[in-house]
């Protein structure tokens, strides 16, 4: 189950099974190498930078303890993507703070809204209006448009409805145009 991401990492084939050998050397290039890119998805998800750095540490003991099960017919950053967007994933299960909620009024976007326009690039602003989101709702916002996984594919791994990741998206896409004051240009038929 695991999508193209937005961006790739090469990682050598040498790398890889100079950490299976369990050469320590190896494992610090490959923590080097994905400590930013996990960080910060699971920031993104996550929404504090303590649980993030908690759920990077998750990830790479993980990576350690189950580097013998990589296969090499998909990339590593996706494989390791996928353990990462699960620990985060799990701490949002466990936090009570905001539970997943479903709304009975789900929301379809039309096709011209589904795409935050080019005014929503200002990074700092874009991630404050991130942080301001319900856990659920930045999560499905994160995993669809940046990581690029499928309303299916994102209601799989939060044990929901592909609705539920659809109605998600839909209102965070209406928050996220509202907290930066932006207006959805109509199609023109």
């Amino acid at each position: 189950m695991t999508s193209p991401s937005a961006f790739a990492i090469d990682v050598p084939e040498s790398l890889v099974a100079r950490a299976r050998g369990g050469e320590a050397s190896a494992f610090e290039q490959l923590y080097r190498r994905f400590e930013r890119p996990v960080f910060t998805l699971a920031l993104r998800l996550l929404g504090d930078r303590e649980e993030a750095q908690d759920a990077l540490q998750d990830t790479m003991l993980k990576l350690f303890d189950r580097i013998g099960e990589f296969r090499a017919e998909s990339p590593f950053w996706g494989w390791l993507r996928q353990i990462a967007v699960n620990e985060a994933l799990m701490r949002l299960r466990k936090r009570s703070r905001q539970p997943f909620a479903d709304d009975a009024d789900e929301v379809e976007l039309e096709a011209h809204e589904t795409l935050l326009p080019p005014a929503a690039a200002d990074a700092a602003l874009l991630s404050k209006a991130l942080q301001a989101m319900p856990d659920a709702t930045r999560s499905v916002l994160w995993l669809y448009h940046a990581e690029g996984y499928t309303h299916d594919e994102i209601a799989a791994l939060m044990g929901r409805t592909a609705s539920f990741s659809k109605s998600q998206l839909a209102r965070g896409t209406r928050r996220l145009r509202e907290q930066l004051q932006i207006t959805p240009e109509l199609s023109h038929a």
